[in-house]
């Protein structure tokens, strides 16, 4: 393999695609993660493309409520119709680009402009701006002048999914047979899910792709980088994952979720064992409801990355968001899911849990933290950020005789769930529109 240095300029051909992003070798390149360049082409090619989790539905239960997020660097707001429908707009009067809501999340009849008063109700539709007389006197066209929406809205399980492009195939399409796998968490009791506690923001130097890489498939780092604090907080290593029984890595278009079937391996990492207990009472139900598979998944060693930058983690069940901020930072979104039916002391110990281990101050998402910065940080060395990196585990372990449905390799100590991802970031950068993505999908779409 060399290690010759080389100058990659992705305007200029499809070839340097090839050197940045090499899946049938094995490797990738660190330039990818740094190069300003590359970032652009992925906020039009990627983020004002693919279907972007916006909002959970207990998030605005209401006529009028709202949340502010981001579709990549285009902020966006979230809000629920009289209807009951949820429209996204962007958060940008039309008239200067100003921002037409500043919160958070909250509960309005419509917004208004700081600038030049231009107010807006919750439809988008402007209807009204201050000295409106001298627009009417230009012959203005209100109707044109709305708060700009996305092409498409779409919810499952609760998860709201926006996108920009209209040409985008269904959110059912994009999300495939990895709905099946997800069910185990969104979908394992009666009534679903909702988040508690708010949403958790935190920032990070380190490239988008990095963290949801991690998330998409890369269990190989926990038992090396968790081993101290899991020694610290709960006087024993973390789960050597080797010695579990039945595992997975299962992929589809760039989406990941790998796993095993001890029911609840990640929960224990909180230490608390009423959770331990709730899991253990609902699994019957969960079996009733979702087959023995997958009630053994509800709070497994597992995780997942819904493609590019939604992921949640089982058991300790944080949801979260990677925001890019540019090619070397990202600001974290996360969140605490619950199911609706838990009782409340429940969810407070889920809330709980999750600040201790995977939030700015937590054990786990400290260390997991400085190894995304670190490794975003050398990538912007001309020499280093040019080196081939390894992505190789598991080349051959494709499961060709199996039931289950997407593209299922053996085992979580695998790179293919990061391999494919790669490979869908690739090919959408190479694409002029979505029917020139190619599928590379050898597994089942669904369960028969």
């Amino acid at each position: 393999m060399s290690n010759k240095i080389r100058t990659i300029d992705i305007t200029d051909s499809t070839a340097s695609l090839d050197q940045l992003c090499d899946i049938e070798n094995g490797t990738i390149s660190g330039m990818m993660f740094s190069d300003e360049a590359i970032y652009r082409k992925e906020l039009e090619r990627i983020f004002a493309r693919c279907w972007l989790f916006v909002a959970h539905e207990s998030q605005i239960p209401n006529t009028g409520d709202y949340i502010t997020t981001t579709m990549g660097e285009d902020e966006v707001i979230v809000v629920r119709q009289k209807s009951g429908e949820v429209k996204v707009f962007l958060n940008a009067c039309p008239h200067r680009g100003n921002k037409v809501c500043f919160s958070e999340s909250g509960s309005t009849r419509g917004f208004i402009c700081n600038y030049h008063g231009w107010s807006f109700n919750l439809s988008g539709n402007l209807i009204g701006q201050h000295e409106s007389s001298v627009y009417e006197d230009s012959n203005f066209d209100k109707s044109r002048w709305g708060l700009r929406e996305v092409a498409k809205v779409d919810s499952w399980k609760g998860l709201v999914f926006a996108t920009f492009d209209p040409e985008s195939p269904s959110l059912e399409e994009y999300l495939g047979p990895m709905t099946w796998y997800m069910d185990a968490l969104f979908d394992n009791q009666e009534g679903g899910t909702e988040f508690v506690g708010g949403c958790i923001r935190s920032t990070y130097e380190c490239n988008w792709k990095i963290a949801a890489e991690n998330f998409v498939g890369d269990a190989l780092h926990a038992g090396w980088t968790h081993d101290s604090g899991a020694k610290a907080m709960l006087g024993g290593s973390v789960t050597k994952i080797s010695e579990l029984g039945e595992s997975y890595s299962v992929n589809w278009n760039g989406h990941g979720y790998e796993f095993a079937l001890d029911t609840v391996g990640n929960v224990a990492a909180l230490g608390e064992k009423a959770l331990n207990k709730y899991i253990y009472q609902i699994k019957p139900s969960a079996e009733e409801r979702l087959g023995a598979f997958r009630s053994n998944m509800i709070a497994s060693v597992s995780s997942c990355t819904i493609f590019p930058n939604f992921s949640f983690l089982p058991g300790q069940n944080t949801v979260r968001v990677w925001q890019p901020r540019g090619p070397n930072k990202i600001e974290l979104y996360t969140w605490v899911l619950v199911n609706k039916s838990a009782p409340e002391d429940i969810k407070e110990k889920w809330r709980k849990g999750a600040m201790i281990t995977f939030s700015p101050t937590g054990v786990f998402e400290m260390d997991d933290g400085e190894n995304w910065e670190y490794s975003t940080k050398t990538a912007k060395g001309w020499v280093t950020g040019q080196q081939n990196l390894f992505i190789g585990l598991g080349m051959d372990t494709l499961k060709r005789d199996t039931s289950l449905p997407g593209n299922v390799f053996s085992g979580q100590l695998n790179e293919a769930n990061g391999r494919a991802f790669y490979q869908y970031w690739r090919d959408l950068l190479e694409a002029e529109s979505w029917k020139d993505v190619p599928d590379r999908n050898v597994g089942k779409a669904e369960v028969q």
